[in-house]
């Protein structure tokens, strides 16, 4: 992970006069897949990249500790053997970027990848609606942490940024960095739950004056859920903060990403947004439980020529 973000006092005037063209954001959001495409040997590393990049998730209600072991050995093991071995790959130590389930199946996954270096994620805060009074929510995180967990993915109380509430914003999101302690917090706006675009932007900055390591996104369980030009907005926002703040703030999309040909088009934008830099894993994650998959198949692609049955990249 990147060193920690401080944060610093609420500054509404960073925010308060923007206001987001959503056609504007569209258009450029809609320019990045077909003039960066990504072909054969550079597309092959974009993929090994994507899933270095890769939170492997399950946030399943029937998850279990044996379900949470198996996506542990596919996290310590994402490219089937052999298909890394074609691409040039045998002695590199390709994993994924970390494991994120629930709270209770935190000590799970530490006791399963333990020895891998790979870090535990957990959701906290009442995932997904948040909709728990708030020291409820902060000691969820302490319990995960507790149990583990090096990163915590909390979501914030929506209405809060509806209504403009932007002091209650960020208290709510500073008081969970506290109870973070060590661990890096990532922030989930449910942007697609935000309405405008300006509020993506207003909620993306508070969270980041507050303490926010990481903005992500969404939940996965919205209706909508990462789209590229509510990525183009919340890039903007990291890019802004930076630059007044001089603090570095990481991004990850999540729910939805589920091919390859997306995950090039995500990488596509980190890097022309925020450049070269801002593409590792440290700034940038995929939230994905279906993506790994797609990825695999395509890389068998590169190698082969042709296309295994998806029954022989299995995930937990």
């Amino acid at each position: 992970m990147n060193d920690r973000n401080p944060g610093m006092a609420l500054a509404p005037d960073w925010f308060e006069a923007v206001a987001v063209n959503r056609s504007a954001a569209e258009r450029r959001a809609g320019q990045i897949g077909p003039r960066r495409s990504v072909k054969k040997d550079h597309q092959a590393a974009w993929l090994v990249h994507a899933i270095r990049c890769m939170d492997l998730t399950t946030l399943a209600g029937d998850d279990t500790a044996e379900r949470v072991a198996r996506l542990c050995g596919k996290a310590r093991q994402p490219i089937r053997p052999d298909i890394q071995a074609a691409l040039g790959l045998a002695d590199e130590r390709i994993t994924t970027a970390a494991v994120c389930v629930y709270p209770t199946m935190v000590a799970s996954a530490v006791a399963a990848l333990e020895g891998s270096g790979i870090p535990v994620a957990s959701v906290a805060t009442g995932f997904p609606a948040g909709l728990m009074p708030l020291p409820l929510r902060l000691a969820e995180i302490r319990y995960a942490v507790d149990q583990g967990a090096e990163e915590i993915d909390i979501v914030i109380t929506r209405e809060h940024a509806l209504r403009g509430h932007w002091s209650a914003l960020y208290d709510e999101v500073a008081a969970m960095r506290e109870a973070c302690g060590a661990a890096h917090l990532k922030t989930i706006l449910a942007t697609g739950e935000l309405g405008t675009l300006t509020t993506v932007y207003a909620a993306s900055m508070v969270a980041m004056q507050a303490g926010a390591d990481f903005i992500k996104t969404s939940t996965g369980k919205e209706t909508e859920n990462a789209t590229l030009p509510v990525a183009l907005v919340m890039l903007r926002a990291i890019r802004d903060y930076g630059a007044r703040s001089g603090h570095t703030v990481g991004f990850k999309p999540a729910g939805g990403i589920r091919t390859a040909k997306e995950a090039t088009a995500w990488l596509s934008l980190i890097r022309e947004e925020l450049g070269r830099e801002a593409m590792e894993p440290d700034r940038f994650r995929f939230g994905a439980s279906s993506l790994l998959a797609d990825i695999e198949r395509q890389l068998q692609h590169h190698v082969t020529g042709r296309y295994s049955a998806r029954s022989h990249h299995p995930v937990a």
